[in-house]
C-alpha cells in the first residue's frame, strides 16, 4: 500500500492502527498546555485559586476559543493554578505518560517561563521539573527536554527567563530558549538582544511566529533572532519569496495543523497549508502545540494530514523530518534514525 492516498474509511482502521505504532519525536508542544482540563479544575480547588467556571463542566467548554487572543486568556488561567514545585513534577509525570500512548520516543517542551519566574525560586522549579522527567522517564522511556520561553506580552521578563534558562542548562534540562504568545505588537525584533546573548551562552534559539501576524514575523524572527525553528509558521505561504528562501536554507517549521484550525488561523472549511508548504520543499515537522485545550494529540495531528491526501510515505518523512529537526546530539540522532528505519 505504497505512494496512495487513503479513503476516511482506511484512515480510521488500518492506517490509524499504523501511526499509533510509529515512534515519534515531537518539537512544539507546551507542558502548562497539555495538561487537560480535569487537572487543571484540580489544581485550582487544592492550590485555592477561582477559575471563571462554577464547575468542571463549565471550565470545560471555556477551551471552545473564539481566538488567539481568548485563548491566550485561558491559557493564563489555567497556569495560574499551578502554584507550587510539586505541581510540575506531576505535570511532568502525566505528560510523560500521555506521551507513551502516542509511541513518542522524545520530546522538546516549551516551558511559560515568563510566568514561571514571578512564582519560584529558580532553584525550587529546575529540581521538581527535573524530578518529573526523571521519574517519567524511568516509567515510560520517554526522553524529554525543556525550551523555557519569554512571553511576548512582558517583554520585561527577557533577562530573568534568560537567566531561568541558563541555570537549567547547567543541569542538561533545558536546551534553548523560546518565544511565544501574542504576535501582534509584539515584533521578533524587541528581543533582538535578549537572543543574541542567548546564542553567545550556547543555547539554541526558536520563536513561535507566522502564526497570528503574517510573513513579516517569520522574517524577522529568522533575521532579528536567528532563530534556528520557527513555530508554526503557516503564514509563510503568503509570501513567495518567504516560501523560497525557507525551502533554500531548510530551517524547519513546527506546524500545528489542529491548533491552526481550532485558532481560526486557518478557516476550518480550507486544507491547511502543510501541503503547499510540503509541496514547495520547505522543511515541515508536525506537532500537537496544547493538546488537550485543542482536543488533539500527535496521533490525531497526522491522521488529519492523512484525511487531506497525505500518503503514508509522506506522513514517515514528516516524522523522519522531527529527528533531524531536532537539538539532539549526532549521536543520539543515529539512535533514532536506526530505530525508525527498524520499524518503517
Amino acid at each position: 500500500m505504497r505512494d496512495r492516498i487513503y479513503t476516511n474509511t482506511e484512515v480510521s482502521d488500518y492506517l490509524a492502527e499504523r501511526l499509533r505504532a510509529m515512534p515519534k519525536i515531537e518539537l512544539h508542544v507546551h507542558l502548562e498546555g497539555a495538561t487537560d482540563a480535569e487537572t487543571v479544575w484540580a489544581m485550582a480547588k487544592k492550590n485555592n485559586v477561582s477559575l471563571p467556571a462554577t464547575s468542571l463542566d463549565e471550565w470545560k467548554a471555556m477551551y471552545a476559543f473564539r481566538d488567539f487572543n481568548h485563548f491566550v486568556e485561558i491559557y493564563i488561567q489555567a497556569a495560574e493554578c499551578m502554584k507550587t514545585p510539586e505541581d510540575f513534577t506531576f505535570m511532568t509525570e502525566r505528560f510523560l505518560k500521555h506521551q507513551s500512548s502516542q509511541n513518542v520516543r522524545y520530546c522538546e517542551v516549551f516551558l511559560s517561563a515568563s510566568l514561571l519566574i514571578q512564582k519560584f525560586p529558580f532553584d525550587e522549579i529546575i529540581d521538581a521539573l527535573q524530578e518529573g522527567a526523571e521519574r517519567g522517564e524511568k516509567e515510560t522511556g520517554v526522553q524529554i527536554r525543556f525550551i523555557p520561553d519569554i512571553a511576548r506580552h512582558v517583554p520585561e521578563t527577557s533577562q530573568g527567563v534568560l537567566d531561568f534558562v541558563l541555570a537549567g542548562q547547567k543541569k542538561g534540562l533545558f536546551l534553548g530558549l523560546g518565544l511565544g504568545g501574542p504576535e501582534v505588537g509584539f515584533p521578533p525584533e524587541l528581543f533582538t538582544e535578549v537572543y543574541e546573548e542567548a546564542r553567545k551562552s550556547g543555547l539554541r534559539v526558536v520563536a513561535h511566529a507566522g502564526e497570528t501576524v503574517g510573513p513579516e514575523s517569520v522574517w524577522g524572527a529568522i533575521h532579528a533572532l536567528k532563530s534556528e525553528r520557527i513555530g508554526h509558521g503557516v503564514r509563510s505561504v503568503e509570501d513567495p519569496e518567504l516560501m523560497d528562501y525557507l525551502a533554500e536554507v531548510q530551517i524547519p517549521l513546527e506546524v500545528n495543523p489542529v491548533s491552526n484550525y481550532r485558532l481560526k488561523v486557518v478557516p476550518l472549511d480550507q486544507p491547511h497549508p502543510i501541503r503547499e508548504l510540503v509541496d514547495h520543499g520547505v522543511f515541515v515537522t508536525v506537532n500537537s502545540d496544547d493538546p488537550p485545550m485543542f482536543s488533539t494529540d500527535l496521533n490525531r495531528e497526522y491522521l488529519l494530514l492523512a484525511q487531506q491526501g497525505f500518503t503514508w510515505e509522506e506522513l514517515w518523512q514528516l516524522n523522519k523530518n522531527a529527528i533531524e529537526a531536532s537539538f539532539l546530539g549526532e549521536e543520539e540522532k543515529q539512535a533514532y534514525r536506526s530505530e525508525w528505519n527498524q520499524s518503517y
